[in-house]
């Protein structure tokens, strides 16, 4: 029960907000909601209520949500349009991409406002520059599988200082990351000092993919972690905080994105739904903060994806939206249609890899 809550939560919070911000554009340029869901209806199967020309309506498939909105030719592939002042047709450029960005900027700000609770609420860790080990990592997960820590290998233990990597001295943990992160998988020879004694061995750092200037690399690790102190944040410092945060991890997805294209990862690194269940139910179990800030990231996933110019998505709508501006006329209804149809077809097609990824990585 407990991963099915988990599950609500992390998919069923972003997806409220991210329908609720298209309700409320549409709302504002005076475009007619026709249909409000969280979760899909399929088969009917669900809650709804109609309320002052609306329906309301709860779905059992907790996989999305959506808006319907008057004379807009969308995933529900209905042509039937007669571009009355309500519908979306009627509206101008900026109108139509207010209402169509507004639920990706919904996720971006539930993120913002996630992570900048828990700064204020917590503070922030600000790592202190020195080479004493704070804390061992004895295990790591490698591709799914669990290892020895080179760092449990060595014999390092908590209050170790590292005092030179390779015969290069350390005066810092800004020194000691660099060297180690140069020397994916490489043998390194590591000096300590433990109550006044110095000690030595070598080990080979385990590789791990990480975004590094703006690529995605192999960096090596060795499993510690630096001592750091928490500092208190103000909240407007929250605030940026947490946006900035937003931002990084928005980077870091356009990144994996185009690795995905260039070769650096595969789509079998990709996850779905029934993935997400497992990781939402394990996360949970670690308390609350950990579930609303997988959460946050959740919601900046959905938001990128929403955004991205394939037909059927938010993003899709935008750019026909820009070039019907550009060109100052419609395109056909025909035309829209069949570039709904592709982009329906090619949605399907890939939540069927990623629930077979799912099933893979369950299994």
């Amino acid at each position: 029960m407990i991963y099915l809550l988990s599950f609500i939560i992390v998919i069923g919070l972003p997806v409220f907000l991210h329908e609720l911000g298209h309700f409320m554009a549409a709302r504002s340029v005076g475009i007619k909601v026709e249909k409000f869901y969280v979760g899909f209806n399929l088969f009917g199967l669900g809650y709804k209520k109609e309320y002052k020309g609306t329906e309301y309506g709860i779905g059992l498939f907790p996989l999305g949500g959506y808006v319907k909105v008057a004379g807009i030719l969308d995933e529900s592939l209905d042509a039937s349009t007669k571009k009355e002042d309500y519908e979306f047709r009627s509206k101008n450029m900026f109108q139509k991409i207010w209402f169509l960005s507004a639920g990706v900027l919904m996720n971006f700000v539930l993120s913002s406002v996630i992570f900048s609770f828990f700064i204020f609420s917590d503070g922030y860790p600000e790592i202190i520059d020195v080479p004493i080990v704070n804390e061992i990592t004895p295990e790591l997960t490698i591709e799914e599988e669990t290892v020895i820590s080179p760092a449990a290998s060595l014999g390092l233990q908590n209050g170790d200082e590292i005092i030179s990597i390779n015969n290069i001295k350390v005066n810092t943990w800004t020194d000691l990351s660099e060297i180690i992160h140069d020397n994916p998988n490489n043998e390194i020879s590591v000096k300590w000092m433990r109550n006044g004694q110095v000690l030595s061995s070598s080990v080979t750092t385990f590789p791990m993919k990480q975004f590094v200037d703006g690529e995605i690399k192999d960096i090596g690790i060795l499993g510690i972690s630096p001592n750091y102190n928490v500092i208190e944040a103000s909240f407007f410092e929250a605030i940026s905080k947490g946006t900035k945060q937003t931002l990084a991890l928005l980077n870091q997805i356009l990144y994996s994105l185009k690795a995905l294209f260039n070769g650096a990862v595969t789509f079998g690194d990709f996850f779905g739904p029934l993935y997400l269940v497992k990781m939402a139910g394990e996360t949970a179990q670690s308390g609350m903060k950990s579930l609303f800030l997988l959460t946050a990231m959740i919601s900046v996933n959905l938001g990128l994806i929403n955004i991205l110019p394939i037909p059927g998505l938010d993003g899709g709508h935008v750019f026909i939206a820009l070039i019907e501006g550009a060109i100052r006329r419609e395109l056909p209804l025909k035309v829209k249609y069949a570039i709904q149809l592709t982009g329906f077809i090619f949605i399907m097609s890939l939540f069927i890899l990623v629930l077979y990824n799912d099933i893979n990585h369950l299994m």
